[in-house]
C-alpha cells in the first residue's frame, strides 16, 4: 500500500501543476499498488475543488484512482500529536505518517521534510 500525501494527487489532478507529469508518472508507475490517503488528507484534496464549485466532478476522477481512506484507531488524537510534538512537520503531514504506519505502507510524497521525516521511521518513501 502506498500512502500518498495530498501534493501527490493535486498535482495529478490538476494538469496545469508543476509536479503533475511528475504525479502522473508516479502513479502510473505504481499503478498495480493500493493506493491510499488518511480522512484528513482527502479533505486536503478536496478544499480546493469545494472552492470552485468542482467537488463532484473531483470525486469521481478520485473514484479512478481507487483510492481508499486509512482509517484512524481512537488513540490517533495522542499519536499525531506526539509525532507533531516530536517531528516540527504540520499537522496534516503527521496524518500522512500516521496513515503509512497504520497500514504498513510507503509514503508517496514531493515534501521533503515529510519524505525525511518518513524515511527516519523506517518507511519507504517514493518520490517520483
Amino acid at each position: 500500500m502506498i500512502v500518498l500525501d495530498a501534493c501527490v494527487v493535486i498535482a495529478h489532478l490538476e494538469s496545469t501543476d508543476v509536479h503533475h507529469r511528475r504525479a502522473t508518472e508516479l502513479l502510473m508507475a505504481t499503478a498495480d499498488q493500493q493506493l491510499a490517503v488518511s480522512v484528513i488528507t482527502m479533505a486536503e484534496i478536496l478544499v480546493g475543488p469545494a472552492r470552485a464549485g468542482q467537488l463532484e466532478r473531483v470525486r469521481g476522477a478520485l473514484q479512478q484512482l481507487d483510492l481508499v481512506t486509512v482509517p484512524f484507531s481512537d488513540d490517533a488524537p495522542a499519536r499525531l500529536a506526539n509525532l507533531r510534538a516530536t517531528s516540527g512537520l504540520r499537522l496534516p503531514d503527521c496524518c500522512v505518517l500516521l496513515a503509512a504506519e497504520t497500514a504498513q505502507g510507503a509514503v508517496g510524497t514531493f515534501d521533503a521534510r515529510l519524505a525525511k521525516a518518513a524515511d527516519d521511521r523506517g518507511l519507504t518513501v517514493l518520490q517520483g
